[in-house]
């Protein structure tokens, strides 16, 4: 037999060009990734995205007249972790490096807190979106120095799935190709990372509602950013099974004239996804991105009533999952349960558009 074909590793596609033999499938920990990311994003249920930093949060703070200190910040989160039945319809939650190390009043660690309401507990991994080099007005997505290291770190916390969030801008000339791709790798080498550490990733490319571009536009764009996406998880090896794709839903630019309808929101979504994204994605958990609480859950709503599709469609919100807890909370413990209640309320009214069953009038004004 020839030796050298035994102990040769690669393989050559169509163009002669090697391509290694590993396959995705053949990762450490792989059955275990897809059965959290699954988990994670099961019909009925949808993800809470509470890993606003520090200065997001303080800002959101200051808007209902509280000062953003480590204390209100820590009270405020504990009283979103404590709603009674939150995980009949979180099933995840995405936690800040200061809040997975905190304990709460009660004397219980908050990652335990999460895991006591049977929701998964996750963390935002990234560094945040700066300025991309030589380009004008985009910003690539930083932290994967030391990330291996940190995984790990948030692993033996107990952290089963993190969040890494890329950020792409519509404008003149926008976005370039070079930002397509640079973002695109980032989130490429922190998923493969991710799960190298069995932490399931959470894949965020969001195309920004800011501008006056219309529908077809942000189509167009989140088009491409997908395909960029998927190219580069692909070249990286990334278990598709064992990850969960957090994109913007197509919606036009928020000072755009023409505003799209429910219905044109959801066709333009739903085309986006079955061109880009491959059948084998565990699941796939919009972000609200500015949209009103409302319209987020009629979106998500549209995209799944009477409807089969290869993934499921669910929710990780943050603003319109929250916003309308922290205006009822206002920093006074006496309002903590009034607040919950809407937590709840909103929890539960998106949890029923992830499965096609939401009823707006289900949900008290």
């Amino acid at each position: 037999m020839d030796t050298e074909c035994e102990t040769d590793h690669t393989l050559t596609v169509g163009s002669g060009v090697p391509m290694s033999a590993y396959t995705a499938t053949d990762a450490p920990n792989a059955a275990a990734l897809a059965e959290t990311a699954q988990a994670m994003t099961a019909p009925g249920s949808g993800i809470l995205a509470a890993d606003e930093s520090n200065a997001t949060m303080n800002s959101r703070l200051a808007k209902v007249g509280l000062d953003g200190t480590p204390e209100v910040r820590m009270a405020y989160r504990q009283t979103l972790l404590e709603t009674p039945d939150l995980g009949d319809y979180i099933s995840g939650v995405i936690l800040f490096d200061e809040t997975i190390r905190q304990t709460a009043t009660t004397g219980t660690s908050f990652i335990q807190l999460v895991k006591d309401a049977r929701i998964i507990p996750g963390i935002k991994v990234d560094t945040g979106a700066k300025p991309l080099s030589n380009s004008h007005h985009e910003k690539v997505t930083e932290g994967l120095d030391g990330l291996a290291d940190r995984l790990k770190e948030y692993a033996d916390m107990g952290a089963r799935f993190a969040k890494w969030r890329a950020v792409i801008n519509i404008g003149d000339g926008l976005p370039s190709a070079k930002a397509l791709h640079v973002n695109a790798h980032a989130l490429a080498r922190y998923a493969a990372l991710c799960q190298a550490a069995g932490i399931v990733p959470i894949v965020e490319p969001e195309v920004l509602m800011t501008g006056d571009h219309g529908i077809e536009r942000a189509e167009e764009v989140t088009t491409a950013a997908l395909r960029a996406v998927f190219d580069e998880l692909a070249k990286q090896d990334v278990l598709f099974e064992g990850m969960v794709l957090k994109p913007n839903m197509v919606v036009p630019g928020d000072t755009a004239p023409d505003q799209a309808s429910v219905e044109q929101v959801a066709g333009a979504t739903l085309r986006v996804l079955y061109r880009t994204v491959p059948a084998a994605v565990a699941g796939i958990a919009f972000l609200s991105g500015g949209q009103s609480d409302d319209a987020a859950t009629d979106h998500l709503q549209a995209m799944n009533a009477g409807r089969t599709h290869p993934w499921s469609l669910t929710f990780s919100y943050g603003r319109a999952l929250i916003a309308s807890a922290l205006e009822t909370w206002r920093g006074d413990a006496a309002n903590a349960a009034a607040a919950q209640a809407v937590l709840h309320e909103r929890a539960k009214a998106n949890a029923a558009a992830s499965a096609g069953r939401y009823k707006k009038e289900s949900v008290p004004a």
